[in-house]
């Protein structure tokens, strides 16, 4: 491994009052500092740490929520700080927009990038003083998905309470078995259940869903427990957690399949067949254009009914609902002017179901 990204949820950062403690933070500091790889860590606990600060329990509202996070934020970031010290930490505060923008996404690529150039760790966490549930990347499980993505991981480590993925819920069935690798994420989702603890807002489910991210991006996902001792132990290659392993597929491409579609093509058989084979989406291959999208905004792809795959449109809506059906040699005729001749081209698309 050369990078990771360590997700580290509430329940493995605080009290049980939801106070930080320093003693956990320490630990992991600790561990990621003797692997000597460069590690972005997703922290949880700053609503958490917010209530604990202001000794009330959880927040009852989305506004109270907000201004539990802007609260606890800054103390999380002053325990990392010192948890690390001598070693710099850098924070982030991403939102949604940062993810399915994909000028945002290079532009937080790039900022992510020059933290490691420096030496320092980078600390994330979503934006939960502005985030609405609209607008919301969901939960840090999610997050530490696409943060893997942000800075083309190797691997995603989901540090938690429980020590992998069961074959059932062990804290109730006596029978379950800790399922030491996953082949195929898909084929355990099941599996999932809701928040593990009080202070924390996902659960098994949500970790098997960043799994899922990341698989499609090629990139591994640990779940292992213990805190600082469990990653270490990870770190050094002995066999604890749940592997869950990743697909063959791109960064990019993975990208592209996770963001919500703005709008929908509707291809034809033939164009679909096509575009199996490594060929991009041509204007004459489209029967009908719905939703209102710009150039380069992601695009669901149906024939017969059925999704079949997602690409980056080079064409607003109106103009490919123009051209659709059109030979590439007429775009300029129609339009008055031609930048592509594919309406997608094969480089920025992503084959689902086949027709």
């Amino acid at each position: 491994m050369r990078r990771v990204v360590v997700k580290v949820g509430s329940s493995s950062l605080t009290h049980g009052n939801g106070e930080i403690d320093l003693t956990r933070l320490r630990a992991i500091a600790e561990a990621v500092t003797r692997a000597d790889l460069e590690v972005a860590i997703v922290s949880s606990g700053a609503v958490a740490a917010g209530a604990g600060l202001l000794k009330r329990g959880r927040p009852r509202s989305l506004p109270e929520k907000q201004a539990f996070a802007a609260i606890g934020q800054a103390q999380l970031m002053g325990q990392w700080a010192q948890a690390f010290a001598p070693r710099h930490v850098a924070q982030f505060l991403l939102s949604a927009e940062d993810i399915h923008n994909r000028k945002r996404f290079i532009n937080a690529k790039h900022a992510l990038e020059a933290a490691f150039k420096l030496g320092v760790v980078p600390i994330l966490n979503e934006n939960d003083t502005v985030a609405t549930e609209e607008l919301k990347v969901g939960d840090n499980d999610t997050l530490s998905a696409w943060v893997a993505y942000l800075v083309e991981a190797e691997t995603l480590a989901l540090l938690t309470d429980v020590d992998g993925l069961y074959s059932a819920n062990p804290r109730s069935d006596a029978s379950a078995v800790k399922l030491a690798q996953v082949d195929d994420v898909d084929q355990v989702m099941h599996l999932g259940g809701g928040s593990g603890s009080a202070r924390g807002t996902g659960g098994m489910r949500t970790k098997l869903k960043a799994a899922q991210i990341a698989s499609q991006a090629g990139i591994e996902t640990i779940i292992l427990s213990g805190g600082g001792a469990g990653l270490a132990a990870f770190f050094s290659g002995q066999p604890v957690g749940t592997r869950i392993s990743a697909q063959r597929q791109t960064a990019r491409r993975g990208w592209i399949l996770h963001q919500p579609a703005r709008g929908v093509l509707t291809i034809d058989a033939g164009a679909a067949r096509a575009l199996r084979n490594g060929k991009s989406l041509l204007p004459s291959g489209i029967l009908t254009v719905t939703g209102d999208f710009d150039f380069g905004d992601p695009v669901a792809l149906e024939c017969a009914q059925v999704r079949v795959g997602q690409g980056l449109s080079n064409y607003r809506s109106n103009d490919l609902q123009r051209i659709a059906g059109v030979h590439s040699e007429h775009i300029e005729a129609i339009l008055g002017f031609k930048d592509f001749d594919e309406a997608i081209h094969r480089d920025q698309l992503v084959m689902l179901a086949a027709v």
